[in-house]
């Protein structure tokens, strides 16, 4: 069945044809989204020299407790899991980001924290940040915005898996 390029999703993809189903449409929709959404946070770390992943390590380990997180718990909570988490945070220390240390009760765990400079780095990075979810924020009321963070939440609830023990 053809169709006249009628939806959103069809014009920006420039695809004729009609989807196979509603659920395919939907999940091109998201998978497009989450694209352009990458893409304009991307803009935003290049401009600080850095790529998702690394916004991502130290933006969690500003919510690290005291005693810092271990790469295990870095890692389960990464919105997108890098492959080598290891070199990453190496770099990271290197650029005086993040600092490592042993754990005191077993030397085999790193523990690793968040450095003043990478808190200001972080601090930067928010306001453009917080300028692009403002945008957001005007464009899409409230109301569609918790029902699309309820339906989302539908997808990945369900999905979301622990990373493999020998990962850690």
């Amino acid at each position: 069945m053809r169709t006249d390029m009628g939806s959103p999703l069809q014009r920006k993809i420039k695809q004729n044809a009609s989807f196979k189903s509603k659920a395919h449409e939907a999940t091109l929709s998201l998978l497009v989204a989450g694209i352009h959404l990458r893409r304009e946070s991307d803009a935003i770390f290049k401009k600080y020299g850095l790529s998702f992943s690394y916004y991502n390590v130290l933006r969690i380990l500003r919510g690290a407790p005291e005693e810092g997180y271990p790469r295990c718990d870095i890692i389960d909570r990464m919105l997108d899991p890098a492959p080598d988490v290891t070199r990453l945070i190496d770099q990271m220390i290197k650029k005086g980001w993040v600092k490592r240390t042993r754990s005191a009760s077993d030397r085999r765990v790193s523990l690793h924290w968040i450095t003043q400079k990478g808190l200001g780095l972080l601090e930067l990075i928010d306001n453009e940040v917080n300028e692009l979810n403002a945008q957001y924020d005007a464009k899409i009321d409230d109301a569609d915005l918790e029902h699309l963070i309820r339906i989302c939440s539908y997808i990945y609830s369900d999905t979301s898996t622990a990373p493999a023990k020998d990962d850690c």
